[in-house]
Order: C-alpha cells, then structure tokens, then sequence
C-alpha cells in the first residue's frame, strides 16, 4: 500500500473526488503541512492505495483535472496545489506523471510534489461531507461539478455504478 497526498482546492471537494474512485483504498480528509515554506498546514486528504489495482498516475491525473491546478490564486495558501509524497516511488511517480501531463497539454500547472511532513485530520463533522448530505447546497455548487468531470473524463476509474456519485 502507498499513501499519497493531495491538495489543491476545498477538501470536502477532494475527499469526494478520491472517494469516487474504485480501487481507492481509504481517503482521509485533513491538513497537510510540508518543507518550508510550505510548513504550514493546508487542506488536503490522504489518499490510501494499492499501486497493483490504481496508479499514481491515475490518481494525478484526476486531481489536476478536478481543481484549479493551473491558477496562482490569492487563496493558494489554505489550498496549496500540490501532491504530498512519502517516498521515493512516489515521488518518482508524481513527478513523471505531472511531467507527462504538462507536456500533453501544454498547461502549466502550479501543483507542486511537496514531501509529506504531517497530517492532522479534520474534524469529525466534516469528515465525508459529501456523503452525509449530497443535497447541500455546497455540494451542489462546487462539488456536483467535479464529478459530472469525473463521469466525464475518466469513468474507467470510477465505482461501481451503484455507488457512483449522482
């Protein structure tokens, strides 16, 4: 098993993202702090996988395609655009894929491979936000989009079509 952080935009919009996806094996919603001068906590989730049934690469290409990944936008501090790696596979693997996502479409991203250096979980309350209440207005207006993206361009990747998002 290999875990991989990612943050980027709000992690309630993250978490569903990564939770969407079969052969994901945990999501945890959080806070990733990294080296300096990314030192201080950002939002993001930990995504847990087993690299024989989903790629680094799979997972990459979903979350640049799922957040703002392209913009420097004022509010990147609480939402630092990056991938969070705890070892060398890893980062060899986001690395090459961010690489190879630039080059196939020409973007340039502002997503950075960052080393993990902490976590803290969110609250509990928050924790699988879109799955207590799917019907929040939230949900509808910032979440609802990514996964109509997701069902889009990369239904291959998704759960089983009962549990797929509406």
């Amino acid at each position: 098993m290999l875990t991989v952080g990612f943050g980027g935009g709000c992690h309630w919009c993250t978490e569903a993202v990564f939770q969407s996806l079969r052969d994901v094996v945990d999501v945890r919603q959080g806070f990733i702090r990294s080296d300096p001068p990314n030192e201080s906590f950002s939002e993001a989730v930990e995504v847990e996988l087993d690299p024989d049934r989903i790629s680094v690469d799979a997972l990459v290409r979903v979350h640049l395609a799922t957040h703002a990944s392209a913009a420097a936008h004022k509010m990147r501090g609480k939402y630092r655009s990056a991938i969070y790696v705890l070892d060398p596979y890893s980062e060899d693997a986001a690395c090459l894929s961010l690489e190879r996502v630039r080059a196939e479409t020409g973007v340039d991203f502002v997503t950075q491979v960052l080393p993990h250096r902490g976590f803290r979980l969110s609250d509990a309350r928050f924790r699988n936000y879109r799955a207590q209440d799917p019907e929040r207005p939230f949900c509808r207006t910032y979440i609802d989009p990514k996964l109509a993206k997701l069902r889009q361009e990369f239904a291959e990747l998704l759960g089983a079509p009962e549990s797929a998002p509406t």
